[in-house]
């Protein structure tokens, strides 16, 4: 487990002796912003044209509207574009610079040096997680949602965050060009989160498949605030097969 801290911990340390943290919290501090604040002044237009109208207050609460807007509509899109800026470095860049033969041949075993790096980028993109809640305890300063929901959205996230980690530190395997690595997890990381688009045209067993393969539809009951098994079974499982193909990627390397 010491090992495991230690790579972990080297890798944070790369990833802030970079440009690449500051870059990833920058741009991500920016949007969550913009979008809070816009989803957040939707809100309150459309409660006042309500009260102006003499409804009384909007029957949708502050978590649906803007917690699970922000969560489901923005934020998951957002960490497909970010993601891949995190996980594109972990081997590639060994590979590049030609430091992966000495990591290999340390006294280090290989799921030391693969969850120690995946750690590593969970630590980084932690951050970005509690960002996201910091933007959401101001709700509590100027209105009153519902906090319970918000264990479930937390949970969602970091499962959410974690699958695309350990998929796209596979990808950083497979070659030593870091904008490769970047463009193959985007890639695949988009065509996973519309897969279910196809049950619009397809209800059958493809559809069905492609369905429960997709990332969003996973994602629903973890924004609404509802925790299902089968939804942290499907990211955990995610998260273990990433970390299995790579280290099938990296016995193939020490074999080479």
């Amino acid at each position: 487990m010491n090992n495991i801290l230690a790579v972990a911990g080297k890798e944070l340390r790369a990833y802030f002796h970079s440009p690449i943290a500051y870059l990833v919290m920058a741009i991500y501090t920016v949007l969550c912003g913009f979008f809070f604040v816009s989803i957040t002044s939707r809100y309150v237009q459309m409660n006042f044209r309500m009260m102006m109208m003499g409804q009384g207050a909007p029957p949708i609460s502050l978590n649906d509207v803007i917690i699970r807007g922000l969560l489901e509509g923005v934020l998951t899109v957002v960490l497909l574009l970010l993601i891949p800026l995190i996980t594109m470095r972990l081997f590639a860049e060994e590979k590049r610079s030609g430091t992966i033969e000495l990591l290999l041949t340390s006294p280090l075993t290989d799921s030391d040096i693969i969850l120690g790096k995946f750690l590593g980028a969970l630590a980084l993109f932690a951050v970005l997680v509690a960002i996201t809640f910091a933007y959401f305890g101001i709700l509590f300063i100027y209105g009153n949602p519902n906090a319970k929901p918000l264990i479930a959205n937390a949970l969602g996230l970091f499962l959410y965050g974690s699958a695309l980690l350990a998929l796209g530190m596979w990808f950083s395997t497979l070659t030593k060009n870091q904008i490769v690595a970047g463009s193959i997890g985007l890639a695949v990381f988009l065509l996973l989160y519309v897969l279910d688009w196809i049950t619009e045209f397809s209800t059958g067993a493809v559809g069905k498949v492609a369905s429960y393969m997709a990332l969003t539809t996973h994602f629903d009951s973890f924004a609404k605030g509802v925790i299902d098994a089968k939804d942290v079974v499907y990211y955990v499982s995610v998260v273990v097969l990433g970390i299995f193909l790579t280290m099938r990627s990296v016995e193939a390397l020490k074999g080479r």
